[in-house]
């Protein structure tokens, strides 16, 4: 008789884990996973779910205006944030709920508290009961992270209580330009609100190809957002129930509130892991192999919570290949390279592949670019623009990088993810007929190299 409990203990109900958990069961193992908040995890409570919704409501400003181009005449238009939260609270609900069913469907037992590792191969519930376990899956994410010493910050929110807003400020200041600061920035523009961006940096999005930080720096700026570049904040204070925010070189300024998207940090606080020698990087994530196995036979560990590429899909594929490598004794490294993302800011960002500052740096490099003014704002009179980049590798012909600024860059990175999976030449784009009309056409148009 096995001295085990369950076959796979899962800690974080998250996409990793949720995916982890079934899979691990259709292999016939016996699986419980506790999850101490909603089912779901960050991605669809408080992350890519609930902000994709946002962003599609916001655009609809700037539908409404190019309406106008088309013959269109719309009268009375009016926008309420409540009913849009009303709308979005019923979605997550849902999907809330389905995630439940497909676990309890494949006979995942659900447990609704925190767990933490209290021994090898032991995990203590909250509630006091001691479950044994042949293995242990660690999917608990990441969560944001504030700069503790800055005086005032507990007057500042973070990504996550922003979700819960039941009204939307007149004013707004967000600190930070990556992902999660430049997406609320544009969705919040664009409902009405005024919003101030603070970065560091010279341009949003670090780590980003130059050319589309430099185009979505400009486009969020021409659209009213105000952006400081090159400064951070000091001190935060109440002001006569508003916030005064200090900043570096006694530039100030007052907003209603005030948002820190300033990174987020894997989520292992208080889970024991530590007294268990489980290897962990300087941010506190889980140090993995190719496999997600820690350092201790038994532990594995999956998504954010790794530090490695914090995004949904790879989350979800990490739980995937885990399952599969220890209950379907198929062993599966998860390759994470070209790996397509998006970044759901207005205009959109689509990107696979290196960046034109990374490859240059170890390969001869053959640039393709375009800018162009799209059909619909031939008509609607809209400045927007769509950027397109390819980078080449010259001796091999191989695609290292393709960067998309504009509408649809999201869809259309998807596709040129599979391509670039697949080892695309240059020589593979020039030989694929076009669509037309459309944007994503020039990506197999483009015939004279910049560079």
């Amino acid at each position: 008789m096995s001295s085990f409990d369950v076959d796979l203990f899962v800690i974080g109900g998250g996409s990793g884990g949720v995916r982890a958990a079934r899979i691990a069961t259709s292999y016939g193992a016996k699986v419980m996973l506790a999850e101490e908040h909603r089912m779901g995890g960050t991605c669809v409570i408080r992350g890519c779910v609930p902000k994709k919704l946002y962003v599609q409501a916001s655009r609809f400003a700037d539908d409404l205006e190019d309406t106008r181009g088309f013959g269109w005449s719309i009268k009375d238009a009016h926008f309420d944030f409540a009913k849009l939260k009303v709308a979005k609270d019923k979605e997550i609900t849902r999907l809330e709920g389905l995630y439940r069913q497909t676990l309890e469907k494949n006979g995942v037992e659900i447990v609704a508290e925190r767990a933490t590792l209290k021994a090898p191969h032991e995990v203590l519930l909250a509630d006091g009961r001691l479950i044994r376990a042949r293995y242990v899956l660690v999917a608990t994410g990441g969560a944001p992270s504030f700069p503790d010493t800055t005086p005032g910050i507990t007057l500042a929110e973070d990504s996550n209580t922003f979700f819960e807003w039941d009204s939307l400020p007149k004013s707004l200041a967000i600190v930070g330009a990556g992902y999660i600061g430049v997406e609320f920035a544009c969705l919040l523009q664009r409902l009405g609100v005024k919003v101030t961006l603070i970065t560091r940096r010279d341009l949003v999005l670090p780590k980003f190809d130059h050319d589309l930080r430099q185009g979505l720096h400009d486009a969020m700026s021409a659209s009213g957002i105000k952006i400081i570049t090159g400064n951070d904040v000091e001190m935060i204070s109440d002001h006569c129930g508003n916030l005064s925010l200090k900043l570096h070189g006694d530039v100030s300024l007052d907003v209603e509130r005030v948002i820190f998207a300033t990174g987020r940090k894997p989520n292992t606080k208080g889970l024991g892991l530590e007294a268990l020698g489980v290897a962990l990087d300087a941010q506190g994530g889980v140090k993995v192999d190719s496999y997600s196995k820690t350092n201790l036979d038994w532990l594995y560990a999956v998504g954010d919570v790794t530090n490695r590429v914090q995004l949904t899909p790879v989350a979800i594929r990490e739980g995937h290949a885990f399952s599969d490598t220890v209950f379907g004794k198929r062993p599966t490294a998860v390759d994470l390279g070209p790996v397509p993302t998006a970044v759901f800011a207005t205009p959109e960002l689509g990107t696979c592949g290196l960046t034109e500052e990374d490859a240059r740096k170890a390969h001869d490099v053959v640039l393709y670019r375009t800018s162009f003014r799209p059909m619909k704002a031939t008509l609607s009179g809209h400045s927007e623009k769509v950027m397109m980049k390819i980078l080449v590798d010259r001796p091999s012909d191989k695609v290292l990088g393709v960067h998309i600024l504009g509408e649809g860059a999201g869809e259309m990175i998807q596709l040129v993810g599979i391509a670039m999976r697949m080892g695309a030449t240059k020589r593979d784009f020039d030989s694929t007929l076009a669509v037309h009309p459309t944007a994503a056409e020039e990506l197999v148009t483009m015939r004279t190299p910049v560079g």
